[in-house]
């Protein structure tokens, strides 16, 4: 059966896209079919074959299925800042309709496990009054949330739950991306996390020096999602 989830985080840099890798890996490991989306990426590279993004590309090499690089990130824009701003440099119209189709084209491929990955935190401005969650929204799917543990990140943490709540879709699971080990009461802050969010942990990820998707799915529960 295919289940498919939207995968967001606490803020920018915490971590989505290894996590996200790591949890396609994980599915792939229990002989699971895989598939992801990347939306809108901004901070691409110039190449000969056009514009790519670290993060799409890492997602796309853990999908099983056959998907082209501009299925998994229709939208490539060069400046590294805020997907909007980027777009409307380029001249891009950044809307949820734009976007929607052609990931419902990647969902419609019915992977066992799909992952559709946002950009930054819940609530990233898009073209007008639109935000990337609101594509969240008109896709229905759950969400998992990536939180960048280190101090401050309990109130992301919870205000994001709210934010997915309010916006009415299911919090599917959390993990708990270990990105400053020296947090102080680490495992404190992890108990509030896991008493406050209403939705299971997944898995706690220690900042590793190789986070590569293989050595992250070793930190990663996956059943836990059913």
């Amino acid at each position: 059966m295919s289940a498919a989830y939207f995968i967001t985080g606490t803020d920018t840099d915490v971590g989505k896209t290894t996590i996200a890798a790591g949890l396609l890996h994980a599915a792939r490991l229990a002989g699971k079919s895989t598939a992801a989306g990347k939306p809108v990426a901004s901070g691409c590279q110039v190449t000969p074959k056009g514009l790519r993004n670290a993060d799409a590309l890492a997602l796309l090499a853990e999908c099983s299925l056959p998907l082209s690089y501009a299925e998994v990130n229709p939208v490539a824009l060069e400046p590294a800042i805020a997907p909007h701003l980027a777009a409307r440099e380029a001249g891009v119209a950044l809307t949820v309709q734009s976007l929607l189709k052609p990931m419902q084209q990647i969902l419609a491929r019915q992977a066992d496990f799909t992952l559709i990955e946002g950009a930054g935190g819940w609530r990233v401005p898009l073209a007008d009054q639109d935000n990337l969650s609101d594509l969240a929204m008109a896709l229905k799917l759950p969400v998992i949330l990536v939180v960048g543990v280190r101090l401050g990140c309990i109130s992301h943490a919870l205000l994001t739950a709210e934010a997915i709540a309010r916006d009415g879709l299911p919090l599917a699971g959390w993990v708990a991306n270990i990105i400053d080990p020296k947090t102080s009461r680490l495992e404190e802050n992890l108990a509030t996390l896991a008493e406050r969010l209403p939705a299971p942990c997944l898995g706690r990820v220690p900042k590793l020096k190789h986070a590569s998707a293989e050595a992250v799915a070793e930190y990663l529960e996956l059943d836990l999602l059913d």
